[in-house]
Formats: structure tokens, sequence, C-alpha cells
């Protein structure tokens, strides 16, 4: 009786243990949603969710870039585990006139970016009642709200963080 009892809880216990194992693809929705700053299904966000069914192995840290400068889909890469995940993004068909007027144009232009590659910059993170900070140098130009990767330990990958201002940045969701 003691051992059927065992072997049930045993086979219970097993997919829990399993499921410990992959990343959960409810909390890389949950990121994608916050990258882009819309919803799944929303203009946009993504367009579906990550597939339940992938089985991919736990991440410490998942990053998060842009397919190519059009947006229109994000790609969520595991340094290791080494895996790569590319979620489309949903876009409504803009009307774009023929000829644009000078001042779109000057709209258009690239902002001026307030971090340049290699510089020293302070990240941070932080809410009510705490916040941290962290060295790091700049692996790419970013402008005011733009996203670049940092280095903080030669050891380890680069982290994501959000230019602030120059020789200032923020991790993801931590931004003021």
């Amino acid at each position: 009786m003691i051992r059927s009892i065992l072997a049930i809880l045993s086979l219970t216990a097993a997919p829990a243990v399993a499921a410990q194992n992959f990343q959960s693809t409810a909390q890389l929705d949950e990121a994608v949603v916050q990258f882009t700053g819309a919803s799944i299904g929303m203009d946009g966000g993504a367009q579906m969710p990550v597939d339940p069914r992938l089985k991919l192995a736990k991440c410490a840290m998942p990053q998060f870039n842009w397919l190519s400068e059009r947006q229109d889909a994000v790609v969520i890469s595991c340094m290791a585990p080494a895996w790569k995940v590319y979620v489309p993004v949903r876009r409504l068909a803009r009307i774009v006139p023929e000829r644009a007027a000078p001042a779109v144009a000057a709209a258009a232009a690239k902002p001026e970016p307030v971090i340049r590659r290699g510089d020293p910059i302070m990240i941070e993170a932080g809410a009510e009642g705490f916040s941290i900070t962290r060295d790091g140098v700049a692996m790419s130009d970013a402008p005011v709200g733009g996203r670049l990767m940092v280095k903080v330990d030669p050891a380890k990958p680069p982290i994501q963080a959000i230019a602030l201002e120059s020789g200032r940045a923020a991790l993801p969701g931590f931004g003021r």
C-alpha cells in the first residue's frame, strides 16, 4: 500500500520537476509585452504568444532585440544555453504619402545618441524603497530611451539597458 502511494506521488511529481528544467513561455510572453510596450495581438505587440509546446532550456538572462529597424519581430536569445526564438510583431498597414514633406523627413531622422559604444555608464534599477546601481561599459550607441547592451562582468554575457542620459541607463522595467 505504501509503495503504491509512493509510486503515485513520484509519477505526479515528475511533470513538475520536468517543467522546472524548461524556460517558461508565459514569462517570455510577459517580457515581450514589456519590451514592445504593447499587449499580445495589439498593434506593436506580438502577433501571438510564444508556443507553449517549446521546450527551451532555462535561461538566467534572456536578451531581447528587434530583428531589424522595421521592428517587425522580436528576437529572444540566450547565450548559455544557446537558443533563439523569433516573435513576429503585429503592424497595421500605414498609409505613406507618395512625397514626404521636408518636416516629416526631418522628424524621421535618427535621434542623436547620448551613450556611445565604449562609454563607461552606470546602470540603475529600483522601486519604491530601494535602488541599486552597477558600473558597466556600453557595447553600442543609444539615444535617450533607446536600448543597448552593457558589459558589467567580463565573465558573463552582457545585459540589456535603456539609455536615460549621458553615462546613465536603467534596466528595462525600472526606468523613470
